[in-house]
């Protein structure tokens, strides 16, 4: 790998080497081989920063278990549409996967996901009543029809023992699909990375995007290698901004249109993990919880089952902690830095608007370490806290917008955000982000490459089958995808 671009120009610069853009770029090789494509990250190495194992709080995500996606309206009835659509995005990520697993173009799929069942656990009356709702809304559509649902504690135990075991009397339910996996999106992206070597892409690590400004015919990419200084530019037609919390400021630096009124909100994210092999074998799951009264959607406690270099272990969390920077290896003066005239009044609307928020979060930071193990205890009655070390996964960046109505929003999820021209794109937000990357590029490149798009979409069906098909309304189809996906990928086979 190369670490000062010798490239004076490019069709397709890629900024951050994590799954968006290693995604993208292999989508385009596979479109477009002939395209010149370079791409820049500033760690050795890619897929470290919020795509590493350890720093990507959620892994393949399906909808299975996060009982966010299916918030209960004032009525009490559960909508399955949010479910249903993100299912449908990581269903294709795993066709697409599939076939490059098949093409020979990534390497062994057990260095990356495993089969791990998915489930959901609640404790308390109300909530029991409202995942057996949530059961009866999501398991007649083909895409949930393996969902179980208990409230049986000898079931849920045979399921979930470490959840089980030493719990007292009360009401319990849990839902549960056992063809969920693990996704190891580090790993995958530097998979994916090395096939863009291996085709023509120059890949530079160690090297810091810090600018990008209009050019005639395109952007004029500036770069900075980490170590020696050296600086660098390179012109590109295309630009993409797959940086994640280092996004938001080059998209500001870009000065389009697009960009104006938007902001950012960091959050840490601070788990327990342990490693030790006699407990973590006991548990085979990915158990997710209610999050607390006035915490955010990604604050929804889980215990999981994690795959990371071929060693299981689990990880509990998240316990919110709160530093300025927008990256893990960021700086504290990123959240001032990105403070714009456009953007400073949406900001001070959600900074009003969300003070159950900044109440919850300044109650995590001061939380004891004994009061976190009392919440792993929550999950897992007979932790002993001996065996559980505190790390921080990550950062996370939560899109702050204008809105007509209130000034501002605080967004929990991702979008994609591109110029008119379709000349540079970028990608803000965080969950469900990895796991449903593929459609997320496919809309980025629909966007910025309309024409050619339209040409793409047969190819596109070849490697997908269900690309442009709801596979929840086609359930011969999705048998058939569900059954080469799981061959090509190694996964357990699923009742559908």
């Amino acid at each position: 790998m190369t670490f000062i671009s010798t490239t004076r120009s490019a069709d397709v610069v890629l900024i951050g080497g994590g799954i968006m853009s290693a995604t993208l770029g292999a989508f385009i090789k596979k479109l477009e081989p002939a395209w010149n494509v370079v791409l820049f990250e500033r760690l050795p190495a890619g897929g470290l920063e919020s795509s590493g194992p350890w720093n990507n709080a959620g892994t393949g995500h399906a909808a299975y278990c996060e009982l966010n996606y299916t918030p209960q309206a004032k009525d009490g009835s559960v909508s399955p549409a949010k479910a249903l659509g993100i299912n449908e995005g990581f269903q294709l990520s795993r066709q697409f996967w599939s076939h490059l697993v098949r093409k020979g173009d990534i390497g062994d799929p057990t260095r990356f996901i495993h089969t791990v069942p998915h489930m959901s656990f609640v404790i308390g009356d109300a909530h029991a009543d409202y995942l057996k709702k949530r059961y009866e809304a999501l398991h007649p559509n083909p895409l949930f029809s393996e969902m179980e649902f208990s409230e049986d504690p000898a079931q849920i135990e045979e399921w979930a023992p470490l959840v089980m075991e030493g719990r007292g009397p009360g009401r319990v339910a849990a839902n549960r699909v056992a063809s969920g996996t693990d996704v190891d999106f580090g790993t995958l992206s530097r998979e994916l990375v090395g096939f863009l070597a291996d085709n023509g892409v120059e890949v530079n690590y160690g090297t810091d995007v810090t600018d990008v400004a209009r050019s005639r015919g395109g952007w004029d990419v500036a770069t900075k290698h980490t170590a020696s200084g050296e600086r660098g530019r390179i012109h590109a037609k295309f630009v993409f901004i797959g940086a994640g919390g280092g996004a938001l400021h080059l998209l500001q630096a870009s000065g389009i249109q697009e960009s104006k009124g938007y902001g950012g909100f960091p959050v840490s994210g601070k788990f327990f993990r342990c490693t030790d092999e006699s407990i973590a074998e006991r548990h085979n799951a990915k158990v997710y919880g209610q999050a607390s009264v006035g915490a955010p959607p990604m604050s929804v406690p889980h215990l999981d089952t994690r795959y990371v270099e071929g060693k299981r272990s689990l990880l509990f969390g998240p316990y919110a902690g709160f530093s300025t920077n927008f990256l893990k290896n960021g700086s504290l003066l990123d959240l001032p830095l990105s403070i714009r005239l456009g953007n400073i009044v949406p900001m001070l609307a959600v900074a009003k608007d969300n003070m159950d928020l900044t109440a919850y979060l300044v109650k995590e930071v001061a939380k004891s370490r004994g009061a976190k193990v009392e919440a792993l205890r929550e999950y897992f009655p007979l932790a002993d806290g001996d065996n559980w070390e505190l790390i921080t996964a990550g950062q996370r960046v939560q899109i702050i917008k204008k809105d007509p109505q209130k000034g501002g929003v605080l967004q929990f999820g991702t979008e994609v955000i591109t110029s008119r021209d379709g000349s540079i794109g970028a990608l803000l937000g965080a969950s469900p982000g990895a796991s449903t990357a593929v459609p997320i590029m496919l809309e980025l490149m629909r966007r910025c490459f309309p024409k050619k798009y339209r040409g793409w979409e047969d190819k596109l069906r070849e490697m997908m089958p269900g690309y442009g098909v709801k596979l929840n309304e086609n359930p011969d189809l999705l048998a058939e995808v569900t059954a080469n996906t799981a061959d090509a990928l190694q996964l357990a086979a699923t009742a559908q």
